[in-house]
């Protein structure tokens, strides 16, 4: 069984592209800093996970209900055509789930958002009120 919440520690990776919004039960939720597109990541705060079939049944439960919450939140968020929701991990394997919403007027529309151009960070007031809003929905929810 995955080791409980003292052993966690985020990858560097998505620590560097992130900014924190808050833990819910299970997941810290990340706001990604790429203005192009609203996209949340959460993450278990669990260790030596890679796979969702790496959690508990209970943890993969509450992992499914957080992701119900965070395109909820998307949604209220950015208002997006569609949210995507899916835990890729070829670059990181730390078992992150990515929820992103997506319109059709956005610059990788319809394909998907991975390796389409170069990540355009927001700008540091625009990230710290998104941070807020988003975190302030969450606590809503």
């Amino acid at each position: 069984m995955p080791a409980m919440t003292t052993d966690f520690t985020l990858d560097p990776r998505l620590s560097a592209d992130t900014a924190p919004v808050g833990d819910l039960a299970l997941s810290s939720v990340l706001l990604m800093d790429d203005s192009r597109f609203p996209w949340l990541i959460l993450v278990p705060r669990r260790t030596g996970v890679s796979e969702v079939t790496d959690l508990s049944p209970l943890d993969g439960a509450a992992l499914w209900e957080e992701i119900r919450i965070a395109v909820g939140v998307m949604q209220a968020l950015s208002q997006p055509d569609k949210v995507n929701v899916g835990a890729l991990g070829n670059v990181v394997a730390q078992l992150h789930v990515h929820v992103i919403g997506r319109f059709r007027s956005d610059p990788a529309w319809p394909g998907p958002v991975w390796g389409h151009g170069a990540r355009k960070a927001y700008p540091p007031h625009a990230l710290s009120q998104l941070v807020e809003r988003a975190g302030a929905l969450f606590a809503a929810a």
